[in-house]
């Protein structure tokens, strides 16, 4: 079942940034079909959080995205080489976004082969926000689709991840915002395995 808006619309970013894991991520890239299971995640919550793009209510060509509705890509270049996806996720206006960190390769896999030059696997854990576009193929070009299109979506299929093997910590590379960087706002499926 592909996840409807009003999932993405949830006020709780951290929620939904534990609730995506065991989600399927699905991309169809000139006609070709990449699945693959959320494995982590990053919550970054809006205004208030300082790792956040939008902190304190900014506004850029670039930011713009996340103050539409939930249920919209967010994708940006990092480092100059790396384009990130995040989910943006809230109600309109309030900025709130996941980030992708990791995935479970489930089909596609030799679309995926043929993006990074790695000779993957079904069942491999790609990690790594830049790893994970690059395996489903996500570009900018793909920043502010709708999540319930043709070309990039997400559906539960059903997996539940207990509590129990879900691990929780801060999130990666942003030292920069003080207390902030500390937030257990980072998700992950214990061991990156479904079984």
């Amino acid at each position: 079942m592909i996840l409807p808006l009003s999932y993405y619309q949830n006020e709780d970013v951290v929620f939904l940034a534990r609730d995506l894991l065991g989600k399927s991520l699905i991309t169809n890239i000139g006609g070709t079909i990449t699945r693959a299971v959320i494995a982590e995640t990053e919550a970054y919550a809006g205004e208030i959080d300082k790792a956040s793009h939008a902190y304190g209510g900014r506004r850029t060509n670039r930011t713009e995205v996340m103050f539409r509705a939930g249920g919209v890509s967010y994708v940006y270049l990092c480092y100059g080489m790396h384009n990130l996806f995040n989910i943006v996720t809230g109600p309109e206006g309030i900025p709130h976004a996941i980030l992708i960190r990791g995935i479970i390769l489930e089909d596609g896999i030799e679309s995926a082969r043929n993006r990074t030059g790695k000779n993957l696997q079904k069942g491999q854990l790609i990690e790594g926000p830049g790893n994970t576009t690059k395996t489903l193929g996500i570009t900018r070009e793909h920043n502010g689709l709708l999540l319930t299109g043709d070309t990039l979506w997400l559906e539960d299929n059903g997996i539940v991840i207990a509590p129990e093997n879900i691990v929780v910590s801060k999130r990666i590379g942003v030292d920069y915002a003080g207390d902030d960087a500390h937030l257990p706002y980072r998700f992950q499926i214990k061991n990156n395995t479904l079984k």
